[in-house]
Protein backbone atom coordinates (compact mmCIF):
# COMPACT_ATOMS: atom_id res chain seq x y z
CA UNK A 1 0.00 0.00 0.00
CA UNK A 2 3.10 2.57 0.46
CA UNK A 3 3.40 2.61 -3.45
CA UNK A 4 -0.44 4.63 -4.41
CA UNK A 5 0.55 6.69 -1.11
CA UNK A 6 3.70 7.73 -2.58
CA UNK A 7 2.29 8.20 -6.07
CA UNK A 8 -0.09 10.65 -4.85
CA UNK A 9 2.54 12.51 -2.83
CA UNK A 10 4.11 13.05 -6.16
CA UNK A 11 1.35 13.75 -8.05
CA UNK A 12 1.05 16.16 -5.83
CA UNK A 13 4.10 17.76 -5.49
CA UNK A 14 4.28 17.86 -9.95
CA UNK A 15 0.49 19.42 -9.34
CA UNK A 16 1.80 22.29 -7.41
CA UNK A 17 4.68 22.74 -9.29
CA UNK A 18 2.87 22.90 -12.12
CA UNK A 19 -0.06 25.50 -10.96
CA UNK A 20 3.35 27.97 -8.95
CA UNK A 21 4.80 27.98 -12.21
CA UNK A 22 2.23 29.45 -14.20
CA UNK A 23 0.75 31.53 -11.69
CA UNK A 24 4.42 33.28 -11.35
CA UNK A 25 4.90 33.31 -15.24
CA UNK A 26 1.58 35.41 -15.31
CA UNK A 27 3.07 37.45 -12.66
CA UNK A 28 6.14 37.82 -13.90
CA UNK A 29 4.76 38.61 -17.63
CA UNK A 30 2.17 41.15 -16.08
CA UNK A 31 4.55 43.28 -13.99
CA UNK A 32 7.00 43.49 -17.16
CA UNK A 33 3.73 44.85 -19.14
CA UNK A 34 2.86 47.38 -16.49
CA UNK A 35 6.43 48.23 -16.13
CA UNK A 36 6.67 48.94 -20.52
CA UNK A 37 3.65 50.04 -21.51
CA UNK A 38 2.07 52.65 -18.79
CA UNK A 39 2.84 56.43 -19.50
CA UNK A 40 2.97 57.02 -15.12
CA UNK A 41 5.01 54.61 -13.65
CA UNK A 42 3.58 53.44 -9.96
CA UNK A 43 5.48 53.11 -6.72
CA UNK A 44 6.49 49.75 -7.01
CA UNK A 45 7.21 49.97 -3.02
CA UNK A 46 3.12 50.89 -2.53
CA UNK A 47 2.18 48.15 -4.68
CA UNK A 48 4.43 45.61 -2.38
CA UNK A 49 1.93 46.80 0.80
CA UNK A 50 -0.84 46.65 -1.19
CA UNK A 51 -0.54 43.16 -1.61
CA UNK A 52 0.34 42.36 1.49
CA UNK A 53 -2.89 43.75 2.69
CA UNK A 54 -4.48 41.76 0.44
CA UNK A 55 -3.00 38.76 1.14
CA UNK A 56 -3.76 39.44 5.07
CA UNK A 57 -7.22 39.93 3.86
CA UNK A 58 -7.59 36.68 2.04
CA UNK A 59 -6.05 34.81 5.06
CA UNK A 60 -8.84 36.38 7.32
CA UNK A 61 -11.69 35.04 5.34
CA UNK A 62 -9.94 31.52 4.38
CA UNK A 63 -9.57 30.94 8.00
CA UNK A 64 -12.89 32.23 8.91
CA UNK A 65 -14.40 30.06 6.95
CA UNK A 66 -12.24 26.84 8.06
CA UNK A 67 -13.13 27.60 11.58
CA UNK A 68 -17.08 27.05 10.14
CA UNK A 69 -18.36 29.52 12.87
CA UNK A 70 -18.17 33.26 14.37
CA UNK A 71 -17.25 32.59 17.60
CA UNK A 72 -14.40 30.12 16.74
CA UNK A 73 -13.18 32.65 14.55
CA UNK A 74 -12.74 35.66 17.17
CA UNK A 75 -11.44 33.03 19.60
CA UNK A 76 -8.72 31.66 17.08
CA UNK A 77 -7.35 35.34 15.85
CA UNK A 78 -7.98 36.06 19.71
CA UNK A 79 -5.57 33.25 20.87
CA UNK A 80 -3.11 33.12 18.10
CA UNK A 81 -2.87 36.98 17.44
CA UNK A 82 -3.95 39.35 20.02
CA UNK A 83 -2.55 36.63 23.03
CA UNK A 84 0.23 36.06 21.19
CA UNK A 85 3.13 38.29 20.85
CA UNK A 86 5.90 35.75 20.73
CA UNK A 87 4.35 34.02 17.52
CA UNK A 88 3.91 37.39 15.64
CA UNK A 89 7.68 38.13 17.07
CA UNK A 90 8.71 34.58 15.75
CA UNK A 91 6.53 35.44 12.10
CA UNK A 92 8.08 38.75 12.07
CA UNK A 93 11.51 37.51 11.60
CA UNK A 94 11.19 36.33 7.51
CA UNK A 95 9.52 39.84 6.67
CA UNK A 96 12.45 41.70 8.68
CA UNK A 97 14.90 39.43 6.70
CA UNK A 98 12.99 39.37 3.19
CA UNK A 99 13.40 43.21 3.75
CA UNK A 100 17.29 43.22 4.23
CA UNK A 101 17.32 40.57 1.73
CA UNK A 102 16.31 42.89 -0.90
CA UNK A 103 18.34 46.18 -0.11
CA UNK A 104 21.28 44.02 -0.21
CA UNK A 105 20.05 43.07 -3.32
CA UNK A 106 20.14 46.14 -4.76
CA UNK A 107 23.06 47.43 -3.29
CA UNK A 108 24.68 44.19 -5.05
CA UNK A 109 23.68 45.23 -8.01
CA UNK A 110 25.11 48.73 -7.73
CA UNK A 111 28.47 47.97 -7.25
CA UNK A 112 28.52 44.78 -9.24
CA UNK A 113 28.51 44.62 -13.26
CA UNK A 114 25.17 42.81 -14.20
CA UNK A 115 26.22 39.77 -15.29
CA UNK A 116 28.86 39.03 -11.82
CA UNK A 117 25.33 40.19 -10.16
CA UNK A 118 23.40 37.26 -12.31
CA UNK A 119 25.54 34.80 -11.14
CA UNK A 120 26.13 35.19 -7.96
CA UNK A 121 22.74 35.85 -7.01
CA UNK A 122 21.79 32.61 -8.50
CA UNK A 123 23.92 30.79 -5.02
CA UNK A 124 20.55 31.20 -3.40
CA UNK A 125 19.39 28.30 -5.26
CA UNK A 126 21.92 26.23 -3.34
CA UNK A 127 21.58 28.16 -0.36
CA UNK A 128 18.24 27.57 0.42
CA UNK A 129 19.01 23.39 0.41
CA UNK A 130 22.19 23.90 2.54
CA UNK A 131 19.98 25.68 5.19
CA UNK A 132 17.00 23.45 4.23
CA UNK A 133 19.80 20.32 5.09
CA UNK A 134 20.83 22.13 8.40
CA UNK A 135 18.01 23.97 9.91
CA UNK A 136 15.36 21.01 9.00
CA UNK A 137 17.69 17.85 9.82
CA UNK A 138 16.87 16.60 6.33
CA UNK A 139 19.48 14.72 3.59
CA UNK A 140 19.78 14.93 0.35
CA UNK A 141 21.14 12.50 -2.05
CA UNK A 142 24.04 13.27 -4.33
CA UNK A 143 21.93 12.93 -7.40
CA UNK A 144 19.79 15.99 -5.69
CA UNK A 145 22.44 18.06 -5.10
CA UNK A 146 23.83 17.78 -8.79
CA UNK A 147 20.12 18.75 -9.59
CA UNK A 148 20.49 22.21 -7.29
CA UNK A 149 23.62 23.01 -8.99
CA UNK A 150 22.44 22.44 -11.89
CA UNK A 151 19.61 24.72 -11.90
CA UNK A 152 21.72 26.99 -10.11
CA UNK A 153 23.60 26.79 -13.51
CA UNK A 154 20.60 27.03 -15.91
CA UNK A 155 19.13 30.05 -14.53
CA UNK A 156 22.17 32.08 -14.75
CA UNK A 157 22.14 30.98 -18.40
CA UNK A 158 18.68 31.70 -18.70
CA UNK A 159 18.79 35.22 -17.09
CA UNK A 160 22.23 35.45 -19.26
CA UNK A 161 22.63 39.24 -20.96
CA UNK A 162 25.98 39.82 -22.67
CA UNK A 163 27.88 42.85 -21.21
CA UNK A 164 26.93 46.40 -23.30
CA UNK A 165 29.41 48.67 -24.00
CA UNK A 166 28.69 52.01 -22.51
CA UNK A 167 30.55 56.00 -22.33
CA UNK A 168 28.71 56.30 -18.34
CA UNK A 169 31.22 55.54 -16.10
CA UNK A 170 29.46 54.27 -12.43
CA UNK A 171 31.60 54.36 -9.26
CA UNK A 172 31.62 50.44 -7.95
CA UNK A 173 32.90 48.66 -5.10
CA UNK A 174 33.21 45.17 -5.96
CA UNK A 175 34.13 44.04 -2.38
CA UNK A 176 30.87 45.49 -1.41
CA UNK A 177 28.99 44.59 -3.94
CA UNK A 178 30.20 40.64 -3.24
CA UNK A 179 29.39 41.40 0.47
CA UNK A 180 26.03 42.73 -0.34
CA UNK A 181 25.40 39.67 -2.47
CA UNK A 182 26.69 36.76 0.19
CA UNK A 183 24.20 38.90 2.87
CA UNK A 184 21.73 38.61 -0.02
CA UNK A 185 21.80 34.88 -0.79
CA UNK A 186 22.37 33.96 3.03
CA UNK A 187 18.86 35.89 3.79
CA UNK A 188 17.07 34.07 1.29
CA UNK A 189 17.90 31.05 1.76
CA UNK A 190 17.36 31.52 5.76
CA UNK A 191 13.90 33.37 5.60
CA UNK A 192 12.39 30.88 3.42
CA UNK A 193 14.07 27.87 5.15
CA UNK A 194 12.84 29.60 8.57
CA UNK A 195 9.05 30.11 7.92
CA UNK A 196 8.74 26.53 6.27
CA UNK A 197 10.17 25.35 10.05
CA UNK A 198 7.81 26.98 12.22
CA UNK A 199 4.84 25.94 9.52
CA UNK A 200 5.53 22.68 9.73
CA UNK A 201 7.01 22.04 13.45
CA UNK A 202 3.43 22.95 15.35
CA UNK A 203 -0.33 22.24 14.62
CA UNK A 204 -1.04 25.76 14.26
CA UNK A 205 -3.32 26.36 10.97
CA UNK A 206 -1.13 27.62 7.92
CA UNK A 207 -3.70 30.70 7.51
CA UNK A 208 -3.32 31.68 11.19
CA UNK A 209 0.43 31.57 10.38
CA UNK A 210 0.22 33.71 7.58
CA UNK A 211 -1.54 36.26 9.51
CA UNK A 212 0.87 36.34 11.68
CA UNK A 213 3.68 36.96 9.11
CA UNK A 214 1.12 39.36 7.08
CA UNK A 215 0.94 41.77 9.82
CA UNK A 216 4.59 42.50 10.26
CA UNK A 217 5.02 42.32 6.55
CA UNK A 218 2.13 44.99 6.57
CA UNK A 219 4.45 47.07 8.89
CA UNK A 220 7.62 46.22 7.14
CA UNK A 221 6.36 47.11 3.77
CA UNK A 222 5.18 50.67 5.41
CA UNK A 223 8.01 51.42 6.33
CA UNK A 224 9.85 51.19 3.18
CA UNK A 225 6.91 53.08 1.62
CA UNK A 226 7.64 55.86 4.02
CA UNK A 227 11.56 55.85 3.69
CA UNK A 228 12.06 55.49 -0.22
CA UNK A 229 8.96 57.05 -2.03
CA UNK A 230 7.44 58.91 0.74
CA UNK A 231 8.25 62.58 -0.36
CA UNK A 232 7.01 61.62 -3.96
CA UNK A 233 4.08 59.85 -2.07
CA UNK A 234 2.94 62.71 -0.45
CA UNK A 235 2.98 65.09 -3.69
CA UNK A 236 1.58 62.66 -5.65
CA UNK A 237 -0.71 60.37 -3.57
CA UNK A 238 -0.77 56.27 -2.49
CA UNK A 239 -2.20 55.38 -5.79
CA UNK A 240 -0.43 57.44 -8.05
CA UNK A 241 -0.18 55.75 -11.91
CA UNK A 242 -2.88 53.00 -11.18
CA UNK A 243 -4.29 51.39 -13.31
CA UNK A 244 -6.46 48.42 -13.92
CA UNK A 245 -3.41 46.35 -15.03
CA UNK A 246 -1.68 47.61 -11.87
CA UNK A 247 -4.36 45.95 -9.83
CA UNK A 248 -4.59 42.88 -11.97
CA UNK A 249 -0.31 42.38 -10.85
CA UNK A 250 -1.62 43.06 -7.17
CA UNK A 251 -3.91 40.79 -7.75
CA UNK A 252 -1.79 37.74 -8.90
CA UNK A 253 1.09 38.66 -6.42
CA UNK A 254 -1.24 38.13 -3.50
CA UNK A 255 -2.66 35.08 -4.85
CA UNK A 256 0.37 33.50 -5.59
CA UNK A 257 1.88 34.15 -2.28
CA UNK A 258 -0.74 32.73 -0.02
CA UNK A 259 -0.42 29.36 -2.84
CA UNK A 260 3.74 30.10 -2.27
CA UNK A 261 2.88 29.53 1.32
CA UNK A 262 0.69 26.05 1.10
CA UNK A 263 3.46 24.93 -1.54
CA UNK A 264 5.93 25.71 1.25
CA UNK A 265 3.35 23.75 3.72
CA UNK A 266 3.24 20.61 1.67
CA UNK A 267 6.09 20.03 0.02
CA UNK A 268 9.37 21.89 0.76
CA UNK A 269 11.65 25.13 -0.56
CA UNK A 270 13.77 23.97 -2.62
CA UNK A 271 10.34 22.29 -5.00
CA UNK A 272 9.73 26.31 -5.06
CA UNK A 273 12.69 26.87 -5.63
CA UNK A 274 12.62 24.69 -8.79
CA UNK A 275 9.03 26.00 -9.71
CA UNK A 276 10.44 29.58 -10.09
CA UNK A 277 13.22 28.66 -12.21
CA UNK A 278 10.35 26.78 -14.61
CA UNK A 279 8.04 30.54 -14.50
CA UNK A 280 11.55 32.23 -15.46
CA UNK A 281 11.86 29.59 -18.60
CA UNK A 282 8.00 30.37 -19.21
CA UNK A 283 7.86 33.80 -19.25
CA UNK A 284 10.85 34.49 -21.27
CA UNK A 285 9.24 32.14 -23.68
CA UNK A 286 6.11 34.03 -23.74
CA UNK A 287 7.98 37.40 -24.04
CA UNK A 288 9.35 35.77 -27.69
CA UNK A 289 5.36 36.27 -28.59
CA UNK A 290 4.43 39.31 -26.40
CA UNK A 291 7.59 41.59 -26.79
CA UNK A 292 9.88 39.95 -29.45
CA UNK A 293 12.31 38.77 -27.23
CA UNK A 294 15.05 36.63 -28.85
CA UNK A 295 15.75 33.45 -27.85
CA UNK A 296 19.18 33.19 -27.45
CA UNK A 297 22.02 29.92 -27.65
CA UNK A 298 22.45 30.45 -23.61
CA UNK A 299 18.45 30.59 -22.96
CA UNK A 300 18.59 27.07 -24.96
CA UNK A 301 20.92 25.95 -22.85
CA UNK A 302 20.19 26.97 -19.48
CA UNK A 303 16.84 26.22 -20.45
CA UNK A 304 17.59 22.51 -21.07
CA UNK A 305 19.74 22.31 -17.67
CA UNK A 306 16.90 23.20 -15.63
CA UNK A 307 14.47 20.73 -17.24
CA UNK A 308 16.65 17.72 -16.36
CA UNK A 309 17.49 19.38 -13.05
CA UNK A 310 13.94 18.86 -12.61
CA UNK A 311 13.76 15.61 -13.64
CA UNK A 312 16.60 14.92 -11.53
CA UNK A 313 14.92 16.12 -8.39
CA UNK A 314 11.68 14.29 -8.69
CA UNK A 315 12.84 10.72 -9.06
CA UNK A 316 12.13 8.60 -6.54
CA UNK A 317 14.17 9.55 -3.35
CA UNK A 318 13.43 10.29 0.70
CA UNK A 319 11.28 12.08 1.43
CA UNK A 320 11.90 15.51 1.93
CA UNK A 321 9.06 16.98 2.95
CA UNK A 322 8.75 16.64 6.46
CA UNK A 323 11.14 17.87 9.34
CA UNK A 324 12.80 14.83 10.68
CA UNK A 325 12.53 13.66 14.21
CA UNK A 326 16.09 12.36 15.04
CA UNK A 327 16.70 14.63 17.84
CA UNK A 328 13.32 14.07 19.09
CA UNK A 329 13.60 10.24 18.40
CA UNK A 330 16.99 10.51 20.38
CA UNK A 331 15.63 12.30 23.28
CA UNK A 332 12.84 9.47 23.97
CA UNK A 333 15.70 6.79 23.73
CA UNK A 334 17.49 8.46 26.59
CA UNK A 335 14.43 9.19 28.54
CA UNK A 336 13.57 5.65 28.48
CA UNK A 337 17.02 4.22 29.47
Amino acid sequence: MAAPRESVSLLFKLYCLAVMTLMAAAYTIALRYTRTSDKELYFSTTAVCITEVIKLLLSVGILAKETGSLDRFKASLRENVLRSPKELMKLSVPSLVYAVQNNMAFLALSNLDAAVYQVTYQLKIPCTALCTVLMLNRTLSKLQWISVFMLCGGVTLVQWKPAQATKIVVEQNPLLGFGAIAIAVLCSGFAGVYFEKVLKSSDTSLWVRNIQMYLSGIIVTLTVVYLSDGAEIQEKGFFYGYTYYVWFVIFLASVGGLYTSVVVKYTDNIMKGFSAAAAIVLSTISSVMLFGLQITLTFALGTLLVCVSIYLYGLPRQDTTSIQQGETASKERVIGV
